[in-house]
């Protein structure tokens, strides 16, 4: 019998080579180093206080002791909750909130292939509807202090009598001050305050926030401009035979552009025009007034002066509509250069003209008495019925656009955009209104502004009244879709029960357990549900403001007074929609200025209110400069320049960026910014990610279903990870055939449904919280190194046998 061959040698196990790094990222409300690298010593690595890279303290020269960690990876937390969260000041942003929404505005446009020119005018109508939201803002305040204060409170001596600061206004006191084109001069320094300081927070936010220049310095192709030859991954088709294209070659997505994180000229080309119109709507309201006087009599000033000053004014606003209009985005390219001339000369033409409409008010004119209200009802009618017709149009562009390239999971068919900029005027509204509405009642003592019983003022324009009364009815028609909300989401927990309870078979069901589970997940459901409540109430607001349009200029009363002689009822209800409207609209007002407040004294409602940022100042300001700075213009070339420092210097090494929640839209907007070879060599771990159910949505033209391919084309593997109760993150969907396996879920939430004894304690349902704590985090992180690479055998101690197995990076 022959002899038993002797056993194959066992089959060494492979073993990683080179450093593997973990670059961790937070998402919304933000963590410290200590909470997201598990270990109270830390040391940072680089950047400053505001955002930086830590690591723990034993790991700080980790790359240099590779064997310390086995197939462990070295971790490291970007954190940048400094650039939303900070010092209290910040919690004044609250008051640009019409236009931080306004901005979103401009991302939220459909798809578009081959419309260029459709493309450009969605653009300019967002920034002609941002342009209004700065007129009204500016008209607000000269409402409040020209309007109320120096001409109607002012010259009505009942009222001064009350207000004793006002005296030396008084038109009773006949002192150099007492004529209205003195006081209206003296009161336009308020307005023209608040447009400066407008104007220097945004120079100031850009260059503490938005003046990092991207990593790739690299421009785009003229013959390639978008960037179709820069194919996106190794599963991505080649050229065709003849050189062109294949149509299912991903093209480069806009966030890979070079120059889309750095908007330096539209930026500062659009501030100079904001703060152009803001000078020129003072200058506006001021000469305005003189010149109307002058028309109407005889007088020392002569007529040609007024006319003068406002034909200046007249053309100096066309400029402005000339430099919002003319130049959008540039983001082939970094934008860097500078319109010096126009920057400079715009704003400081429009603040000389506000200065000659100043002195040409000022010109004595003793015949001048203040009666009634200042004549610019006008304005403010205009300005709403330019929102709408903006809106609409908007609309209609937008629609054409989706109808063009249709994706299926975009929001409200493509007027997601359109519906934002709707909701950004009515905010606007609801504080200009609210503002003027509660600084009348309280100089009109216990008179009703515009009523004209007891009261000492004629009050504010009657459109603001009639906006105000339209509140009410916009509440209770949202009550219909808030109670079907209510009805599905109850019934959806019902239809989950069994569900849950099969999920977790065969552990016996405990009815208030399964309850819970299952009513946590129908309300995690409702994220999808939210765009057609904004549809529902951006349409309700269009209509109704449209309404009080027409009411307003039909009767040019408020409502309480317009309805009079129509019935009791009729009456009735249009003095209980005018005060309930003046009260709501007012207490949103105190609302605003009340946070503010809070969040400047209290750190914990200072974090709250950063958390709004943090989703809301992502994208860069592309329609309105005043809105608040964009942290991603910070962030991603931040975890670019790390991203792509590391690699350079460990050749070898292996690199997985792993973001939650918001965390992992800067982690994906960091690898599009990296050059093809660096993504190469990169892994991507999002859990909790809002990339597909929230971005991808309402930004389909960043975001969309071939954007995310072509991430997923880009890096080297991606895994994503989600719950059913997370009421943010969700798959992405990656459309692909075969199924790529990016998503790993829904994951089990809780971890066990009863006690056991490996867990005695309940376990919690975490939702969108401590993923990091599942086992299905580990796993993929695990897997997403071993798929990375690169592998090499592990030589037997006889050292019997060479060669190499696994996979490349490259």
């Amino acid at each position: 019998m022959a002899p038993a061959a002797p056993p194959p040698p066992a089959t060494p196990s492979p073993e990683h080579t080179g450093s593997a790094l973990e670059l961790l990222v937070h998402g919304v409300g933000g963590a410290t180093p200590q909470e997201m690298l598990g270990d109270p010593r830390t040391v940072r690595v680089t950047g400053d206080t505001t955002a930086a890279v830590y690591r723990r303290t034993e790991d700080a020269h980790g790359e240099k002791h590779p064997e310390r960690y086995g197939n462990e990876p070295v971790a490291e937390a970007y954190c940048w909750s400094g650039l939303t969260s900070g010092n209290g000041s910040r919690a004044l942003w609250l008051l640009l909130l019409p236009f931080m929404v306004v901005n979103l505005a401009h991302w939220m446009r459909p798809t578009a292939t081959g419309r260029t020119r459709a493309v450009r005018l969605y653009g300019v109508l967002v920034r002609l509807v941002a342009l209004s939201l700065t007129v009204l803002l500016t008209a607000a305040a000269c409402e409040v202090a020209l309007d109320l204060l120096a001409w109607q409170c002012a010259g009505a001596d009942a009222c001064a009598e009350r207000r004793s600061w006002l005296g030396f206004l008084s038109e009773r006191q006949g002192g150099w001050w007492s004529q209205p084109g003195r006081r209206l001069a003296l009161a336009a320094l308020v307005p023209t305050a608040l447009v400066g300081l407008l104007w220097y927070l945004s120079n100031r936010t850009w260059s503490a926030y938005e003046s990092q220049r991207p990593l790739n310095g690299e421009d785009f192709d003229e013959d390639d401009p978008f960037g179709v030859a820069a194919a996106h991954g190794p599963d991505a088709p080649g050229p065709a035979a003849d050189g062109s294209p294949r149509r299912a070659a991903p093209v480069r997505p806009a966030l890979g552009r070079p120059g889309f994180w750095y908007g330096r000229r539209l930026v500062a080309r659009l501030r100079a025009a904001h703060t152009a119109a803001g000078f020129l709507t003072v200058a506006a309201a001021v000469a305005g007034a003189a010149a109307r006087h002058d028309r109407g009599a005889e007088g020392p000033v002569p007529r040609i002066i007024g006319a003068a000053v406002e034909g200046g004014i007249v053309l100096c606003a066309l400029v402005v509509l000339w430099v919002v209009c003319r130049r959008g985005r540039s983001e082939r390219t970094r934008d860097t250069r500078l319109d010096g001339a126009l920057i400079s000369c715009l704003p400081g033409s429009a603040l000389a003209l506000l200065a000659l409409a100043v002195l040409y008010a000022s010109w004595s004119r003793p015949d001048w008495q203040s009666s009634g209200a200042l004549p610019g009802e006008a304005t403010f009618r205009f300005l709403a019925l330019g929102q709408g017709v903006l809106v609409v149009a908007l609309a209609v562009v937008a629609r054409g656009l989706y109808r063009r390239t249709p994706e299926p999971h975009t929001v409200l068919y493509g007027l997601g955009g359109p519906a934002v900029a709707m909701l950004a005027c009515a905010l606007g509204g609801v504080m200009t209104g609210g503002a003027a509405q509660r600084v009348a009642d309280w100089l009109d003592g216990p008179g009703t502004p515009g009523m004209g019983r007891e009261a000492d003022i004629a009050g504010p324009p009657v459109l603001l009244s009639w906006q105000a009364s339209v509140i009410p009815v916009l509440l209770l028609l949202l009550l219909v879709p808030v109670l079907v909300l209510v009805v599905r989401t109850a019934r959806t927990a019902r239809r989950l029960g069994p569900i849950v309870e099969a999920e977790y078979a065969p552990e016996e069901p405990d009815e208030g357990r399964t309850r819970r589970i299952a009513r946590i997940r129908a309300t995690a459901a409702l994220t999808d549900s939210a765009p057609w409540i904004v549809g529902v109430v951006s349409a309700a607001t269009l209509l109704l403001g449209a309404g009080a349009i027409a009411g307003s200029w039909y009767s040019d009363q408020v409502p309480g007074r317009a309805a009079d002689g129509s019935g009791p009822l009729l009456e009735s209800l249009a003095d209980a929609a005018q005060s309930t409207g003046s009260w709501l609209i007012g207490f949103g007002f105190i609302l605003f200025v009340a946070g503010g407040r809070r969040a400047y004294k209290d750190a914990s409602a200072r974090r709250t209110i950063g958390i709004l940022w943090d989703v809301g100042t992502f994208w860069p300001r592309a329609a309105h400069p005043f809105a608040p700075p964009c942290y991603a213009e910070r962030a991603v070339p931040d975890l670019a320049s790390r991203m792509s420092a590391w690699t350079s210097t460990m050749p070898r090494g292996r690199l997985v960026i792993s973001g939650h929640s918001q965390g992992s839209v800067l982690a994906a907007s960091a690898v599009w910014q990296l050059p093809d070879a660096t993504r190469r060599r990169v892994a991507l771990l999002t859990y909790g990610s809002p990339l597909e159910r929230l971005y991808g949505r309402w930004f389909p033209a960043y975001f969309g279903a071939g954007a995310l391919l072509g991430l997923h084309r880009s890096v080297h593997c991606w895994r994503n990870l989600w719950r059913a109760t997370d009421p943010i993150g969700g798959p992405v969907r990656i459309d692909a055939d075969p199924d790529p396996g990016v998503d790993r879920g829904p994951l089990k939430d809780p971890l066990a449904y009863g006690r056991t004894t490996r867990l005695p304690l309940p376990e919690p349902i975490l939702g969108h919280s401590d993923y990091q704590a599942a086992p299905a985090f580990a796993d993929a992180r695990a897997d997403l190194l071993a798929e990375l690479g690169p592998l090499v055998p592990r030589q037997t101690e006889a050292r019997t046998q060479k060669g190499t197995s696994g996979r490349s990076s490259g």
